[in-house]
């Protein structure tokens, strides 16, 4: 299609009666500038009857962006970043600037007509946006950016001043931006600075919003975004919604324009349908592994646990996706990341880790070699005692030996209990460490341990083993492998590893939990469901702590290991009472959970 032909193209379809013909025509006005006959998209025919010159300008632009950067990696961020807490309207608006800065001078060497459009569609949206946009600081940085490319195209300089003019200089780097990372950078830095400065502080950097899965996206209820008529298959619903707004150009308009940021909050019920119900187990499984347990064994546990508060749940037990996939998907992509990102941070600390190790095995080392408590006790053998051989012939079942009988100071189990929720993805290496740590140490002194991590994904509270308790110590290098995700019925799976627990025949039997104080999983409203209320706050904390003050009735010493935010502590001391360690530091691990066990052995 030449330039001329293009341009009556777009003289014309605002001419067009039929709608059909005329979406036909914008779809193919997107393929012709992309290249890319895939490309899938649905034209906004009613906001162009009413700004046909930014509707045809957005549509070349998307075509645009789709030739020289990834469209969907860009749209996958912007979700990620709206999932992690940010204002969806102010986002946009700073990913369309980019976007624009990106394109727009490729895409005019290559078709210099697209400048009327430009200026047209410029001038509709100022008509009829001026008023929004003014409301917020990055809106009025795109009122600044339209009104200097347009002094610019006539000649004239626009003065720019303060806030404004920093802004325009960081937006003007993406003209020159080699991939799709550096829009992605520039828009990230180009919203917290505009929008929210504190928004690092508060949810986490950039590195953190990438590391989103995508079971936490499905998981994410998007219909606070979306229109009643698109509910179904909402995530992928609202990843095409932003993935077409992102190249738009005008202020999106909405119902829910108005939301206060406590409204984007994530919902805390998710709606299930009977189909979605039967496709769950082979969600999680293609997400999770393979389970190791038989459908026997999973059945069995299912009734003896998932009762009470947990009576609408499953357990689901894996030794993880790495060990066991089911098909190469972008989850197993994902844990491979986050386990070289583990041993990463190993290597990169590897001397605290093994000095941790050291310490903590021989201040248990001591105090085991302590409680060998050595007698003897008369026997028909062991080592010959001279002053019982006149019982010799004289006295029926004489017993003429002293055989040496030995208290085993080892006679310790130990389960390790990992909490692998969403919570918990800013400090997942610093959590596989610290477990790393307490594995080793049990390992150099043969004490049978077991690590396992545990999330709740929909009804499924996935436990993923991470070693068993006879494996060799070869074995602590799976502990590598903890990956973070979705939410955490701690109740449950404390629950269920107490059962495993209690029946080792050890006598001392010890549960470590390392957790951020802070159980919490939707509800999944699925027919006929018999808990009403998600499992958070008060419930979930008092049903978290009553599981512990069960397994310890039963003799089973349980420590936490605090691994959240400071302003966690009090839930964390009304779950394990004075019987947890907070560690702010990991030189300090040792110590602090070493003086613990070492009163569990005094005990």
């Amino acid at each position: 299609m030449d330039q001329r032909s293009e341009a009556e193209l777009l003289e014309n379809s605002g001419r067009e009666n039929n709608q059909m013909e005329l979406e036909n025509r914008i779809r193919n006005l997107v393929w012709t500038v992309s290249g890319d006959y895939s490309l899938n998209l649905k034209p906004d025919l009613s906001r162009y009857h009413q700004m046909p010159n930014a509707v045809l300008y957005d549509t070349i632009r998307q075509g645009a962006f789709a030739k020289y950067f990834d469209r969907e990696t860009f749209g996958m961020y912007l979700v990620k970043k709206v999932y992690s807490g940010a204002r969806e309207r102010e986002l946009m608006t700073a990913a369309q600037l980019v976007t624009e800065q990106a394109v727009s001078e490729r895409l005019e060497r290559e078709r210099p007509g697209v400048k009327n459009f430009r200026r047209r569609a410029w001038e509709e949206i100022l008509d009829s946006d001026f008023a929004g946009l003014a409301g917020s600081a990055v809106g009025r940085l795109k009122i600044a950016y339209i009104r200097k490319k347009s002094a610019e195209e006539s000649g004239k300089k626009d003065v720019l001043s303060g806030d404004i003019r920093r802004w325009m200089s960081h937006l003007d780097t993406a003209k020159n931006a080699a991939d799709t990372m550096e829009l992605i950078q520039l828009t990230d830095q180009l919203y917290n600075e505009t929008t929210d400065p504190l928004f690092e502080k508060k949810h986490g950097s950039l590195k953190d919003i990438l590391s989103v899965t995508y079971e936490e996206l499905t998981e994410y209820s998007w219909k606070d975004f979306l229109s009643e008529d698109l509910y179904e298959d909402a995530l992928q619903t609202y990843l095409e919604r932003v993935t077409l707004e992102m190249t738009s150009f005008e202020l999106e308009k909405t119902e829910k324009e108005e939301q206060t940021e406590a409204s984007l909050v994530q919902k805390k019920v998710v709606i299930v349908d009977e189909n979605a119900l039967k496709r769950m187990y082979s969600y999680v499984e293609c997400n999770f592994g393979r389970t190791y347990l038989s459908k026997t064994e999973e059945k069995s546990r299912n009734h003896q646990h998932c009762r009470g508060i947990h009576s609408d749940c499953s357990l689901y037990y894996t030794e993880g996706i790495l060990k066991n996939p089911v098909v190469n998907n972008y989850q197993l992509s994902y844990a491979k990341k986050q386990k070289d990102k583990n041993i990463h941070a190993y290597y990169e600390d590897h001397r605290t880790v093994k000095q941790n190790v050291k310490t903590l095995s021989q201040m248990l080392k001591k105090a085991l070699i302590q409680r060998e408590d050595v007698h003897f006790s008369a026997s028909d053998h062991g080592i010959l005692t001279p002053s019982s051989l006149w019982k010799a012939g004289r006295c029926e079942n004489a017993q003429l030996f002293r055989r040496e009988i030995k208290n085993d100071a080892l006679d310790f189990v130990v389960d390790i209990l990992i909490d692998a929720s969403g919570s918990q993805r800013v400090r997942q290496s610093s959590v596989a460490l610290q477990a790393y740590i307490l594995a080793e140490t049990l390992s150099i002194l043969k004490i049978p341990s077991r690590v396992m991590s545990f999330c709740t994904f929909w009804d499924y509270t996935i436990l993923h083993r991470m070693r068993d308790y006879e494996d060799p110590r070869e074995k602590n290098s799976g502990i590598f492998e903890y990956i973070t995700s979705s939410n955490n019925r701690d109740g449950l799976a404390i629950r269920a590893i107490g059962a495993d627990l209690l029946k080792r025949e050890e006598n001392k039997k010890l549960l470590i939990v390392l957790s951020d104080g802070k159980p919490y999983d939707v509800l999944v409203n699925r027919p006929n469901a018999r808990n009403p209320q998600p499992y958070r706050d008060r419930e979930a904390i008092y049903d978290t702590a009553t599981e512990i003050r069960r397994l310890r009735l039963q003799g089973v010493q349980v420590l936490g290991v605090f691994t959240g935010k400071e302003t966690e502590l009090p839930a964390e001391h009304r779950i394990f009472g004075k019987d947890f360690a907070y560690i702010k530091d990991i030189k300090n691990f040792s110590h602090m959970v070493g003086s613990y066990l070492l009163k569990q052995m005094e005990e």
